[in-house]
């Protein structure tokens, strides 16, 4: 339903088609998971997706893939999309993140430098099922509380947390008027408020080092960890495979074409912002670039980091142009509404955060790599901090899930009915207990799709090479 739609409709008459959607849909329907006789070859499937990739970075991505089977997960959303398709949904659609895994939760700043907690990741991003996101969040907790040791009651009990606070917000959500959910948050002090009343002393030191620790990855920080000087001027420093400064990756006038392609790039993105924001970055001119290597699923794309320089040497700017393929979503949903996908990626970024980098843009190129492609730009770092679930314990680990399930839920209310979704989840558990049963169950396939690749590189049909 769109829009338009819910609005002409009481609030009661919303609530009534959520619990209508009980019907066919029991939430105890949503438990387990069980592959279709015709499930593709997952190894098939990442071969596919690499198809339109760097040949030079995808053995990169197996390898990360093959590290763990969280890393495989964090890698493998077009598997997951796939099998969501085949899944309990009761039509009620928001707009997705698409990838919602733990660590796609993170510190972010806001343009008011003030430091919230937020979805990070939006590759993916596409009107869909609310369910989706739900269920990869779930599965990502099982997946990463396996590999910490924790036992199956403490895997079970870190989920039931994390979805019975999406329930509760997305109620307190339905009651609220529209500009508040608009306006509501999960800041820096919510993160020590939660921890405050739930949490132990060491987890308190643990998230304050942390804060700490977001606040100094900004971009001055980047700017010294990532550039040098070369004859007085400043170069970014090479780091090949994962950074290859564009004077190291081409030849004369295949590499002055990049180059070009790259300056045009930014210089028409800037179209995409707000007038503010271009007119600041008109303010920097444009002294370096290079490819680099990002996360797990994403390895293979193209995508550049630009060095900027304003009133000196020491006024940086570094913007991140990455590559926006097709949603691995789109198959099953349908295609994105808008032509440019890094369009899409933006458009979804800003309707599900609630706010955003201040130089996020998009932008198409002709003719990299022999086609057009389309990207969206950001900053580098601006005070992010990631969790490290691998020192999480169950507690710890819990209380995250917790805070991933309320942001979650904001950002979902912002864009699909959620009085109908507040109804169809109502006030019991039989929603977190079948989302609990249903990650443990997709666990266990996630490890068969990792043993799967793994199995397909020691038969030498496809290639990992962390180097």
């Amino acid at each position: 339903m769109t829009g338009s739609r819910t609005a002409q409709l009481t609030p009661q008459e919303r609530a009534a088609r959520g619990k209508a959607a009980r019907g066919p849909v029991p939430r105890s329907a949503q438990a387990g998971f069980a592959p279709r006789p015709d499930r593709a070859d997952p190894v098939a499937v990442l071969e596919e997706q690499s198809a339109s990739r760097l040949p030079d970075l995808v053995p990169v991505r197996y390898a990360r893939m093959l590290e763990s089977p969280f890393r495989f997960y964090r890698g493998a959303a077009a598997l997951m999309a796939g099998d969501l398709a085949g899944t309990p949904s009761t039509g009620i659609k928001v707009q997705l993140c698409g990838d919602a895994h733990l660590l796609n939760f993170r510190l972010l700043a806001s343009p008011e430098r003030h430091l919230m907690f937020d979805i990070n990741d939006f590759d993916e991003t596409l009107p869909g099922p609310w369910e989706w996101d739900v269920k990869r969040l779930a599965a990502s907790l099982v997946i990463a509380g396996r590999n910490n040791g924790f036992a199956d009651a403490q895997r079970s009990a870190v989920v039931r947390g994390a979805v019975r606070t999406y329930r509760e917000w997305m109620r307190r959500l339905a009651a609220m008027r529209h500009l508040d959910v608009w306006y509501t948050k999960v800041d820096a002090d919510d993160l020590f408020r939660l921890l405050g009343d739930r949490g132990e002393s060491v987890m308190r030191k643990r998230a304050a080092l942390a804060l700490a620790k977001a606040r100094t990855r900004d971009h001055l920080h980047a700017f010294e960890k990532l550039t040098h000087m070369v004859k007085g001027e400043r170069r970014i420093t090479p780091d090949p495979p994962l950074i290859v400064p564009v004077d190291d990756l081409l030849p004369g006038m295949a590499r002055d074409q990049l180059e070009e392609q790259i300056r045009g790039l930014i210089e028409r993105y800037a179209q995409s912002l707000p007038s503010d924001r271009r007119a600041l970055l008109e303010q920097f001119r444009l002294v370096d670039m290079a490819r680099k290597v990002v996360g797990v699923g994403s390895v293979g794309t193209r995508c550049w980091i630009i060095l900027m320089l304003g009133r000196d040497a020491q006024d940086p700017l570094l913007l991140q142009a990455k590559e926006a393929q097709p949603s691995a979503l789109a198959e099953y949903v349908g295609p994105s509404r808008y032509e440019n996908q890094g369009e899409r990626v933006v458009s979804g970024q800003r309707l599900m955060q609630a706010t955003s980098d201040m130089m996020l843009g998009w932008e198409r190129v002709e003719g990299i790599d022999g086609r057009e492609r389309d990207f969206y730009v950001r900053q580098l770092h601006d005070w992010k901090g990631i969790a490290l679930p691998d020192t999480m314990r169950p507690r710890g680990m819990g209380l995250f899930g917790q805070v991933c399930g309320a942001t979650l839920a904001r950002a979902h209310a912002r864009s699909g009915d959620r009085i109908a979704l507040a109804a169809y989840l109502g006030r019991g558990d039989s929603f977190d207990r079948a989302v609990a049963d249903f990650a443990e169950a997709y666990a266990d396939q996630n490890e068969d799709d990792f043993r799967a690749l793994g199995k397909a590189v020691r038969a030498g049909r496809v290639r990992a090479d962390p180097s």
